[in-house]
């Protein structure tokens, strides 16, 4: 065995028990992991984009002058979601951006204007779900296996049944 193969031989014998104590085949597992995973970021981005624009939460939210770590923090998250969110906008055409617009022709003293409306709750949100990271994974971690025997691996094995292949026992 190589020197890499000894050093991750305690990982790959907690995830081959992790694989079997939940009866679903690892690559399954860590597929089912990534699926989840997003859909938790997908599902609150719209949720809190939907709500913060019902209450016209967004715009509220780029006011704040507190210099606490808090609050440089969401600004900070707040950045990245305005940029984020004109990444989107320019690409679909939403968000108040005309589609293929390209970023020069809107001036950078102009995106604070731009963060109006739909911008603002878009970025609102992508700031939440990105606070809510520590709740997703563990929520991502709990819901893997169930995801996994409940939905990829009875699509796994359907499609090796269409194949004519046996499917391999763990």
């Amino acid at each position: 065995m190589s020197n890499s193969g000894r050093r991750f031989a305690p990982y790959r014998n907690a995830l081959t028990a992790i694989s079997a104590r939940t009866g679903a085949p690892l690559p399954s597992l860590i597929f089912s992991f990534a699926i989840v995973h997003e859909l938790t970021a997908i599902v609150p981005v719209v949720g809190i984009f939907y709500t913060a624009r019902s209450l016209g939460a967004g715009e509220r939210v780029g006011s704040v002058d507190d210099q606490s770590w808090v609050n440089t923090q969401l600004r900070s998250w707040f950045n990245e979601g305005e940029q984020w969110a004109g990444r989107v906008g320019r690409r679909y055409g939403i968000f108040g951006f005309e589609k293929g617009q390209l970023v020069d022709q809107a001036p950078t003293s102009q995106l604070g204007e731009k963060l109006a409306g739909d911008v603002a709750n878009a970025v609102l949100a992508y700031g939440a779900v990105k606070a809510l990271l520590p709740v997703r994974i563990g929520l991502s971690l709990y819901l893997t296996p169930m995801f996994s025997r409940a939905v990829v691996e009875p699509i796994r094995l359907g499609g090796l049944r269409l194949l004519g292949r046996r499917p391999k026992s763990m």
